[in-house]
Order: C-alpha cells, then structure tokens, then sequence
C-alpha cells in the first residue's frame, strides 16, 4: 500500500567468459570475481558465460553467506552458461531456449553448441521481482552480420517472452550481454516491444568507461582489430528494467568496472561489469501504461526488423535448395555405383572392372556427401520455418499496430 518503505536494489551484471580450456585466466579471474561478489553488497547478481558447472559451484560455496539462494541454467551442448546469485528467496525459475541460434558448422564461433537462453527467475522481498538473464548471438562482423537474423529473432522471442511472463510481476529485470549496440535495430525492437527502460540512459548518477561502454579496446583479453572502428569502446551489456501494476522504478546510479581487478594487472573478463542501484517504491494507485503513445515510432521498428528477417529467409531458402541439390546428386552416384556393382555381379560387364580401390573411395565420398548434405538441407529446413514464422509474427503485430485508432 501507499507509504510502504522503498526498496533499494543493487544488480550486478557481468558476462565472465568462462570457457574451460580457451579463456585466459579463468581460474585466476573466476576466483576475483567470487571475491568482489563477496566483498560487496549486491541484492541480485547475473552472470553469463559460466561454461564450466565447476566454476559454478565453486562460486556457490563461497557465497554462500553472501547470497543464499542460486540458479544455474542448463542447455544446449555445452550449456547455457547462465546464473543468478540472489539475497532473497527464490521462488520459481524457467528456461526458455532459442529456436535459431547460429549454424552448427561455424566451429569457430560456438554459439550453436551453446543453446543461447533466456533464464527467468522469480524471487520476492517486498515486491515480486521477475529476473532475465540473457545472452545472443555474437556479432563477430559488422559490416557483413551473416547472423543478423538469427539475432533478431532471437531478440524478437526474448521480448515475446518477457511480455507473456511478466504480467503478474511487480517489477520486472533483465541483464546480459545483448551483443547488440544501443541504436541497433534488435535493441530498439526489445525495448519497444517490453517498455523496458535502459539504466544507463535513465540513471540519475553515473561513473565508469566513457558511454558506458562495457567492451573497450584497452582490455588486454579483447582483440584490438575488432575494436579499431570503435575507439571509446561498444555498449552490449545491459540492464533493463520497468515497473508493473503500481510500483515505480528509478535508477539512482550505474556504473561499470574499469581496467584491471584491484591489486591485479588484468581485469575481471574482457566485458566491464555492470552494477546498478534501483530504487523501487509502491504507489497509492495503479500506475498507467504508456505503450500506445510510442506506436507509430515501434512499427517502423518492425517494419525494419520484419525486413532484416526476410533477407534472412531468402539466404536459408538458398542454403536449403543447395544442400538438397547436393544430397540428391550424391544419391543419383551411389544409384550408378550400385548398378555398375550389380552389373559386375550378374557378369554383364565383359571389361576390366573399375578399380575396387577406388570403387570404394568414391563409394564412401558419396555417402559422406549424402550424410553431410542431408543434416544440412534439414538444418536450414528448420532454419526457414523458423525465420517464416518470426516473420508472419512480425506482420500480425504490424497489422495490430496499423489497425489501432
């Protein structure tokens, strides 16, 4: 009710590239970052990039006393790499995994072996609070994004998520490492969709790297040719929020990390921190929705975001029809193998066989091409009905928001 005393959050957000084996450092800095978690006093904390179960429950351990109640998120092959510390009661989790997430045979990037998420937690203290913690697809190339779309709708169902899960929220969170810069149109596209607020443009008081850039090119771990367009750094960790039913909710202050961990000569992971200090209170009424006053200005979002997602759509039909060309000429040689083998048999070939050596050789090339060729006609099978549903989806919104008085 009216006069309940406020309540004053403190969210910490990292991504902490911790891949076991491939990140520098990782037992140094996961031991930091389990140090500055203890020595602070966070109310949430959300990590991404917790490769490693081990790591996890080292950091359980030891924060223990700190942050009583934890959530590891697992998908995907290697796993989600999502988790929430939490000082309060934790009274529900859910994942949900996206349903386009990179292309298997892109090894050198690894986003299909990680099962992307979006992780929900619900805990309580005064007010219900509903957590996102999330990661998307990695850019890697600006100028030529071949997963754009694939990022889209990853953004595209984590905002359709947090619409059909927060409804009975007092206040609703989420933190990650979005890989999306401010302006993009997949940010735009979330925030529109949701009504979430972004800290670092909203907060009262702010310190850290300049912009609140949270990958910058003096971090030793990153590498400094992906960063040579982007002096100051790139803005792609964030945390958002929005109040619900009759809460208001204020950023006092954010900030993020900068440069080395005390005492070290390295930092905590190539992304800075993010840490904000949330002011929530309980107002006498009902507080009002805003959603149609920016309506005009959030289908022209769609309308480039459904765009994007078509010229993905055309890309994996293309990739479709190439891969099941491929399988079928692969077929139609085993086919003539096998003849030339029966016609052998039945003593219709009067010559020289063909060499058995190399029979088989092409005999087994063919089947490799078949095998290699059909997993991929199917993959992008998937591939187009999922970017073709985002798509219509994307049309049935438009159409809602066009049709509105």
């Amino acid at each position: 009710m009216e006069g309940d005393p406020p309540l004053r959050l403190r969210v910490f957000d990292l991504n902490c590239w911790a891949i076991r084996y491939l990140s520098k450092r990782r037992q140094e800095r996961m031991r930091l970052i389990g140090d500055l978690l203890h020595r602070e006093d966070f109310d949430l904390v959300l990590l991404q990039e917790v490769w490693s179960e081990q790591d996890y429950s080292d950091l359980k351990v030891k924060l223990g006393g700190c942050y009583p109640f934890s959530h590891y998120f697992r998908s995907g092959v290697i796993g989600s790499g999502l988790c929430v510390f939490s000082r309060f009661p934790i009274l529900d989790t859910l994942l949900y995994q996206y349903s386009l997430n990179g292309y298997p045979y892109m090894l050198q990037h690894g986003d299909w072996f990680c099962g992307k998420s979006v992780g929900l937690v619900l805990a309580w203290e005064s007010a219900s609070l509903l957590t996102h913690s999330s990661q998307l697809h990695a850019e890697y190339c600006r100028e030529k994004d071949a997963y754009l779309p694939h990022r889209l709708v990853q953004a595209w169902e984590l905002a359709q998520f947090i619409r059909h899960t927060s409804k009975a929220a007092d206040v609703v969170l989420l933190g990650g490492d979005l890989n999306m810069h401010p302006e993009d149109v997949g940010i735009r596209l979330l925030r529109g969709w949701t009504g979430l607020q972004d800290a670092f443009v909203e907060a009262t008081h702010f310190e850290g790297c300049e912009d609140g850039c949270t990958l910058v090119p003096n971090n030793c771990f990153t590498d400094k040719s992906e960063m040579l367009p982007f002096p100051l750094g790139i803005r792609i960790d964030y945390i958002l929020y929005k109040a619900m039913s009759s809460y208001t909710v204020k950023c006092e202050e954010l900030k993020t990390t900068t440069g080395a961990a005390p005492g070290m000569d390295f930092p905590f992971s190539d992304h800075e921190a993010v840490i904000a200090t949330l002011h929530i209170q309980r107002e006498g009424q009902a507080a009002r929705t805003t959603f149609g006053t920016a309506e005009l200005a959030l289908a022209d979002v769609v309308t480039e975001a459904r765009t994007e997602v078509c010229v993905g759509l055309r890309v994996a039909q293309r990739q479709r029809y190439s891969s099941g060309r491929m399988a079928v000429l692969a077929l139609l040689l085993l086919l003539l193998q096998a003849a030339a083998t029966l016609g052998v048999l039945v003593g219709l070939d009067a010559g020289q066989p063909f060499p058995k050596l190399s029979f088989c050789l092409l005999a087994f090339l063919a089947i490799a091409i078949l095998l290699l060729s059909t997993g991929l006609h199917l993959f992008h099978t998937v591939e187009v009905k999922m970017l073709r549903s985002t798509e219509e989806q994307m049309q049935m919104v438009l159409r809602a928001l066009q049709e509105r008085p």
